[in-house]
C-alpha cells in the first residue's frame, strides 16, 4: 500500500514522521481546503490529525516534485478489501501552483497503474461541493457511481464515489 512510484514530473514514496513539516507547509494554505469537507485542515492541529491518520493507515504517501526535490502534496491508498478486488485513493491535496491538471494526471496514471496489479477497480471519494476534484475525476477517466454520507476527519458530510475499473 505505500509504494514508490516514479514518473516524469513526480517521485511518490511512503510517508514519514518527518515529512510532517515540510507537508503541513503546503496544507497550510487555507485555498487547499476551500472545497473540502473538512475546511479547516489548514490549521496545525487539525492537518497533524489527518497525517497521524495517514500513517496510522499505512497508505499514506508524500509526493515530491523532480525537477525541484519539493514536497507539493500528499495521497493515500486506504480502505482495501481483498475479496472486493477494490481499494480507494483519497486524502489527495497538491501546492497550489501544482493545480491544474499536469502533476494529478501523472499521480493518478502512477497510483492506478500500481494498484491494478492487485485490485480490479479503484474508488474515489470527493465532497459534493469539491468542484476542482470532480473536474478531475472527469479527467482521468473515472465515473460516478453514488453518493454516500461518510465521515472524515470528525466531519460528517456527503461525498460522491467515483470509481475506475481496470482496464
Amino acid at each position: 500500500m505505500q509504494p514508490t512510484l516514479v514518473g516524469d514530473l513526480l517521485q511518490i514514496r511512503p510517508l514519514n514522521r518527518q515529512d510532517f513539516d515540510a507537508l503541513y507547509e503546503v496544507a497550510s494554505d487555507p485555498l487547499v481546503w476551500e472545497q473540502h469537507p473538512a475546511k479547516e485542515r489548514w490549521k496545525r492541529e487539525v492537518f497533524s490529525e489527518l497525517f497521524e491518520r495517514l500513517l496510522a493507515g499505512g497508505g499514506g504517501l508524500v509526493i515530491i516534485e523532480r525537477a525541484s526535490g519539493a514536497v507539493i502534496g500528499s495521497s493515500s491508498y486506504y480502505e482495501y478489501r481483498s475479496a472486493e478486488r477494490d481499494i480507494v485513493v483519497g486524502y489527495t491535496f497538491f501546492a497550489r501552483r501544482c493545480w491544474g491538471g499536469l502533476y494529478n494526471s501523472e499521480l493518478k496514471s502512477l497510483m492506478l497503474a500500481h494498484a491494478f496489479r492487485f485490485v480490479d477497480r479503484v474508488w474515489f471519494h470527493v465532497g459534493t461541493e469539491n468542484w476542482r476534484s470532480q473536474r478531475a475525476m472527469k479527467k482521468v477517466g473515472a465515473r460516478l457511481s453514488h453518493r454516500a454520507v461518510r465521515e472524515s476527519g470528525g466531519v460528517v458530510s456527503e461525498f460522491l464515489h467515483y470509481v475506475i475499473e481496470k482496464p
